[in-house]
């Protein structure tokens, strides 16, 4: 045998050996992904889980209303998309986590994989867990292993329609708009600043919902918290703006609203944010909200050019009321017909009928009101189609809702806009105005985003651009083939 062959064989022997190896290594580094890293049960690291998970709100998107078990999934996350179906996090090894791994519980919460490959939607906020630190991450862990009770239900699952429920073209969305990347402090800030930053931008995950999103969804880094619709809801600008976003705010009311979802004078969490208040923020420590409140206050200012006073500046107490006595003969009905006797038979036994709200404010003015006072009038048309429902400190605030499944009164469209436009004229910004539409937009899950809106026509317009590809190539062939044959005639004449 040539000294070449030789040295060949020797390479081939030496390649099959290392594939081997990898092969085995491969394979043993599989049969590791397949068996849960169990052995950590400290109860130090599962109460700072358990903490971390308080402050990520793990349980709010996590557990269906109406006595749903912890953990178990089955929330229905209302997108523009269509509703998403929060998963069973409990350590479940038929219907939860429980046979995640940590690296794969890992990739899950930072780049939105589950543990079979499948993506998540950034319903769940992973966009911004990615900057969780590993040490949080495996503290995360121990708790949901052994600090949650596991649950054996399965999770409804999500059906978007097509292409949405493509999955795994949430591949091509992360490569675009996920920035896989750790938390790093920033050394031109202090010990509270960075902290007040990885608890805004990582755990509380506050731009999923206050900041607004491209064509594509995904958050418009330049407007960051600078403002978003959520839903029927909207979710205001957070920015240190003075006008438009919290600017104008003292460290107290801000505090105080984080803590229990209401600050006086300014604003009162409902929807969403009063979710976010009951599950997580008003188990933080003072020092954790302070340190978010540090933060917030050193965010780049957005103003909305339209805006010249911060929305909780607008407005004054009135009253109609007396205007309304003997208008209508004694015990007529459907005398409710404008939105002054609307807000008098509906609304003025709680807010009184100057809009000043309980002495305690329990009942809050309807003055001196972002709801009121902003240029969308979202929350204030969501309020009353979805009422208010959140407990603090042992406290529960109630407003009963007035939309469909309304047990006081349901309202129709025209009523829900006519109160609307009655109390931001008489007490908010009068410069706003509430149509019927805007009132049947929001019943029906809010303003539909370009995306969601094209859906219809993503099927049938797909299937015309692959015939016109189609067609293109056929055109691109045949005048190839043409061109080939008219060569081959010219050549047949040179040679005659």
């Amino acid at each position: 045998m040539r000294i070449a062959d030789q040295i060949g064989a020797r390479v081939k022997r030496a390649a099959v050996v290392v594939l081997a190896a990898a092969g085995l290594m491969g394979a043993m580094q599989f049969a590791s992904a397949q068996t849960p890293d169990t052995n950590d049960a400290d109860p130090a690291l599962i109460a700072k889980g358990h903490q971390l998970a308080v402050a990520a709100d793990c349980m709010a998107c996590h557990t269906s209303v109406n006595g749903g078990k912890p953990f178990a999934g089955g929330y229905g996350i209302a997108s523009p998309m269509g509703t998403i179906y929060s998963s069973n996090i409990t350590p479940s090894k038929t219907a939860g986590i429980g046979r995640y791994t940590e690296v794969q519980f890992a990739r899950a919460l930072r780049e939105g994989v589950r543990a079979d490959g499948a993506h998540l939607y950034p319903a769940m906020p992973y966009t911004s867990y990615t900057g969780l630190t590993d040490d949080d991450v495996h503290a995360l862990y121990a708790y949901f292993m052994h600090g949650v009770e596991p649950v054996d239900q399965a999770a409804p699952q999500t059906k978007l329609p097509f292409p949405f429920s493509v999955r795994a073209s949430m591949a091509a969305w992360n490569t675009l708009y996920l920035h896989d990347r750790r938390f790093a402090p920033d050394p031109q800030h202090d010990a509270q600043w960075n902290h007040g930053a990885y608890l805004a931008n990582v755990l509380a995950h506050c731009s999923a919902c206050h900041t607004p999103r491209n064509f594509m969804m995904a958050e418009d880094a330049k407007q960051d918290l600078g403002g978003a619709q959520l839903g029927a809801w909207y979710a205001p600008n957070i920015t240190s703006d003075v006008v438009s976003g919290i600017g104008a705010w003292s460290d107290a009311e801000l505090v105080s609203y984080l803590k229990t979802g209401r600050a006086p004078g300014k604003n009162q969490a409902a929807g969403p944010m009063a979710e976010a208040v009951q599950n997580s923020l008003q188990y933080l420590s003072d020092d954790d909200l302070a340190a978010i409140v540090v933060y917030l206050r050193s965010t780049t200012p957005i103003r909305d050019p339209h805006e010249t006073k911060p929305a909780f500046a607008h407005g004054a107490s009135a009253s109609v009321e007396t205007g309304l006595r003997g208008m209508q003969p004694y015990n007529a009905n459907g005398t409710l017909t404008t939105g002054a006797a609307l807000f008098s038979g509906y609304c003025a036994s709680c807010h009184r009928v100057d809009g000043k709200g309980s002495p305690s404010q329990a009942y809050p003015s309807l003055s001196a009101n972002t709801a009121t006072g902003s240029l969308n009038p979202s929350n204030l048309v969501a309020t009353m189609l979805y009422g208010v429902d959140r407990e603090t400190g042992g406290q529960h605030v109630l407003m009963p809702n007035f939309g469909e499944e309304s047990y006081v009164q349901p309202l129709t469209d025209e009523q829900i806009a006519s109160i609307a436009n009655y109390v931001l004229a008489q007490y908010g910004n009068a410069d706003v105005h509430v149509s019927v539409e805007d009132v049947a937009i929001a019943r029906n899950g809010g303003p539909r985003p370009l995306l969601a809106r094209l859906q219809p026509v993503m099927v049938p317009g797909g299937i015309l651009v692959a015939l016109l590809v189609i067609g293109l190539l056929i055109s691109v062939v045949r005048r190839g083939r043409r061109r080939v044959t008219a060569s081959a005639e010219a050549s047949q004449v040179e040679k005659v």
